[in-house]
């Protein structure tokens, strides 16, 4: 399939009419072609306009053709065969069997909101009969539904060119929740976003909806992004990303004259708690399990485990010396990109240069451009504590051991961090009193709380929650993984006393979708 540069507003492609973006594949630093030229303020208000026609004829679409509708978009995906994959590889560096397996999770999480939208127990319907009788006061008929927020901005992730870009989890999550979508795609790999961009906008048009269900553009540094949040009509925005991208989003999110959520996943460093019993009778497992988890994909995951805290001893002594071992035979990984490698390498500086932290490790010299060498350093929880640089995110595949006194120190550690998208335990099952004291901080921290296991890989399941207090994200309420994040992208409206004929579908008295409702109190069968 030939790229074209061209954005895609509704069923339009056209060129655009800024400053160029090049894919650079990161194994060679060769720019790739085409070029594409970034939307103009026209063009992106153009698309926004679609978005905001199609709005009120998308959100009421019957939940079978919605549903429809992204099964369609997972099967014009996998249409695409091989040239996704290899265009996906070329700009990012990614092995093509990871690639694959991205492509499988993104549209089996399509197929999942698929199931959700047929379920409809998201529209969370709740009917209060009316009590014309009732003493002192009548009560009067009230039905509750979920409906769409309306457009949504979504900003494609650089380190997942499938699953959190185009047509990744905010997107599916937003279209299953009856909300069109304009997605800026990520200047990294817009090869890879034009060529899903294009499915997604086939099945647009095999499923007969409004054109403005769904537009692609591309834009150089900060002003699209900007300009998108702040239109009137878009009224909710995903985002995977930087700290210092999403804070930007957010302010000017808030800072319109009608303020809108941005739900943001931004930073993370996912400490990783050894307690004595594991430690002593696994350490050997459990140092090269933490280091097949820290080098996977270079480090290049949000879940990546960037922090170390355990009881100082023996036993982590043993697991520092074996955990080195790993690190030094793993070989250098290329980076996503340019940008990245840079602030990767950045960010080791900073901790090499630092007197509070030793390097223990680093994994076999770079054979290219762009390469991240695996990095492990040791620091102590007074110093820790002291140096709130210790905590800054180093994105790859780089990891501080801080070695605590006893228990209480390292509960000190827990509440010095900021919020995580994951905290894990690894314990036997004398420790378990231990974990249950540390439990509560941990419970405050993270969105997600894992025992004897890694946090690198996120399942797309109903109960899985991609999410934390900030600065893991900007809203600790939600998910942008699994099943509840399409309640990102809805609102409660109430009916008070309509005459059935006037209600939709989802809240008439003969229940013609057959949902689970909460009547008058009690869940139905």
């Amino acid at each position: 399939m030939t790229l074209t540069g061209n954005l895609l507003i509704g069923q339009r492609a056209v060129p655009g009419n800024r400053e160029t973006i090049r894919a650079i594949d990161p194994s060679s630093n060769q720019a790739l072609e085409p070029a594409y030229a970034g939307a103009s303020s026209e063009q992106m208000a153009q698309a926004c306009t679609l978005a905001w026609a199609a709005f009120d004829t998308y959100r009421e679409t019957p939940l079978e053709q919605r549903a429809g509708f992204l099964e369609t978009i997972a099967e014009q995906i996998e249409a695409l065969g091989d040239a996704l994959i290899d265009r996906a590889h070329a700009e990012t560096g990614l092995p093509k069997a990871r690639l694959l397996g991205e492509r499988g999770r993104t549209c089996a999480q399509l197929r999942t909101f698929a199931r959700v939208v047929r379920a409809g127990e998201w529209l969370d319907v709740r009917v209060d009969n009316a009590l014309p009788e009732r003493q002192p006061l009548p009560r009067p008929d009230l039905r509750q539904r979920q409906v769409a927020l309306g457009p949504v901005a979504v900003f494609g992730a650089s380190n997942f060119p499938l699953a959190f870009s185009v047509a990744g989890g905010d997107t599916a999550s937003a279209l299953a929740a009856g909300c069109p979508v304009v997605v800026k795609a990520h200047g990294a790999h817009p090869g890879t976003s034009e060529l899903v961009g294009l499915a997604v906008a086939r099945a647009v048009a095999q499923c007969e909806l409004p054109e403005g269900v769904f537009s692609l553009l591309y834009g150089a540094g900060r002003e699209l992004g900007i300009g998108l949040v702040t239109d009137p009509r878009i009224k909710a925005v995903g985002f995977t990303g930087s700290r210092s991208g999403g804070l930007a989003l957010c302010q000017a999110a808030q800072a319109r004259p009608e303020p809108i959520p941005v739900y943001a996943e931004m930073s993370a460093i996912n400490p990783v708690f050894l307690f004595d019993g594991a430690l002593r009778s696994r350490s050997e497992t459990l140092a090269q399990g933490f280091v097949t988890s820290l080098t996977q994909g270079a480090g290049q995951f949000c879940t990546n485990p960037g922090l170390v805290v355990a009881r100082q001893g023996p036993a982590l002594e043993h697991f520092l010396v074996v955990a080195s071992a790993h690190v030094g035979q793993a070989a250098a990984q290329t980076m996503l990109t340019p940008a990245i490698a840079n602030a990767y390498a950045d960010g080791v500086a900073a901790l090499s240069e630092n007197q509070n932290a030793r390097c223990a490790a680093n994994s076999l010299p770079a054979q290219g451009p762009n390469q991240c060498q695996a990095q492990l350093f040791v620091t102590t929880a007074q110093a820790f504590l002291a140096d709130p640089t210790l905590q800054a995110e180093v994105f790859g595949a780089a990891s501080l051991v801080v070695a605590c006194a006893n228990d209480e120190q390292i509960r000190q550690v827990a509440e010095h961090l900021e919020g995580q998208l994951t905290a894990t335990l690894h314990l036997d099952e004398a420790d378990l009193d231990s974990a249950r004291r540390l439990l509560p901080t941990l419970e405050r921290k993270a969105g997600r709380i894992l025992v004897n296991g890694w946090p690198t890989g996120v399942e797309v399941s109903d109960a899985m929650v991609h999410g934390g207090p900030f600065p893991a994200t900007s809203d600790a309420r939600s998910t942008s993984v699994g099943t509840a994040a399409i309640l990102r992208f809805l609102r409660p409206v109430c009916y008070q006393d309509f005459p059935d004929a006037l209600l939709p579908g989802a809240l008439q008295q003969a229940n013609p979708l057959h949902l689970r409702r909460l009547l008058d109190g009690q869940r139905e069968a």
